[in-house]
């Protein structure tokens, strides 16, 4: 019995791989000839499966991917295969979590205009000059500038996929008094720092209440476009919309239609349907409205050894016959 690795790990991983895999033989293959030598004796593989592997693998019973996204990776051949597919979701969660509440805090106190004027020695509070203020009675009115710095706590933050990433967000946002809705496909297990967790034919409610709709959803066929000039219609004229998912669920087209008109205040992406996002789009042509990043809020030194704890665990699982963590869906990528 196989466990074959390809693209191939370093010696130190394939060292702690070895030790959990026994009694399997581990096959570091060097390259797709030597994984396919090996394949009709595997069981169990991490990598990059191919059609071309996965047909010369009579035996496979388990397949472990290396990423937590699935749309490059699963194939119909692999869904339609009896072994079971495991990925790498839940390594991401509190990372990608703090990112969004990076953004949150730039819209609603306008971090992010300030250390642009800054750049520029601009001094210039949104909302306007600052209006004069009787210190012995405080304010009399609220200002634009008043208007323009958010409260958290009077916000709601909607989330879109209450998954690992989701719940975390939802943590967050709690913590700073946000009150917070949610839509998931299997809207179970709602948390007590969730106001309302509801199915995804409620996500129009969802948008027409949230201040901030964090997409924390993946790509798999039924998010593909969701979020399209519709969706941000139905979106308050003063909220911001952020994602962190995929790319492919946010047709960035009608976004800049919308934000064009005021369908909506702002956004912040790290994902794109093209990436890199092109020189020319009109997203960079929007630096107070739109916070663009490069793909980077899942990034942080606890993912590596996260990536690697998960996999021997897993492995040792499939050796002892216990049920496996990550088992997916593999007809819905997730």
């Amino acid at each position: 019995m196989n466990l074959v690795i390809h693209p191939p790990v370093e010696r130190e991983r394939l060292d702690r791989i070895t030790a959990a895999a026994g009694p399997m033989a581990v096959v570091n293959a060097g390259d797709e000839a030597h994984a396919l030598a090996h394949m009709p004796d595997a069981v169990a593989f991490f990598g990059k499966i191919t059609p071309r592997l996965l047909a010369a693998g009579p035996n496979l019973r388990w397949v472990q991917s290396a990423t937590a996204s699935l749309e490059h990776y699963v194939f119909p051949e692999l869904v339609a295969h009896p072994c079971v597919l495991t990925n790498m979701r839940g390594l991401f969660s509190d990372v990608i979590a703090d990112q969004v509440m990076g953004y949150v805090l730039c819209f609603a106190r306008n971090l992010h205009v300030y250390v642009l004027q800054a750049a520029a020695g601009r001094w210039a509070p949104v909302g306007g000059e600052a209006a004069r203020v009787n210190f012995a009675s405080g304010p009399a009115l609220v200002s634009a500038m008043d208007r323009a710095h958010r409260h958290l706590a009077d916000a709601t933050l909607g989330v879109v996929g209450f998954g690992a990433i989701g719940r975390e967000v939802a943590r967050r946002a709690a913590a700073f008094g946000m009150r917070v809705v949610a839509v998931d496909p299997k809207p179970t297990d709602r948390p007590p720092e969730v106001a309302a967790l509801w199915p995804v034919d409620e996500l129009p409610q969802l948008l027409a209440e949230s201040d901030f709709v964090v997409i924390a959803a993946p790509h798999t066929p039924h998010t593909a476009g969701l979020f399209r000039r519709p969706q941000f219609q139905q979106m308050k004229r003063d909220a911001y919309l952020i994602n962190i998912g995929r790319g492919a669920i946010v047709v960035l087209d009608d976004l800049v239609a919308a934000l064009g008109v005021g369908e909506l205040a702002g956004a912040a992406l790290d994902v794109f349907e093209t990436e890199p996002l092109p020189p020319d789009h009109p997203l960079w042509q929007m630096p107070g409205r739109v916070i663009i990043t490069p793909h980077v809020a899942g990034y942080s030194p606890r993912i590596a050894g996260r990536h690697l704890e998960l996999l021997l665990d897993n492995i040792g699982r499939f050796a002892r016959g216990e049920p496996l963590r990550n088992v997916v869906d593999k007809a819905n990528w997730y």
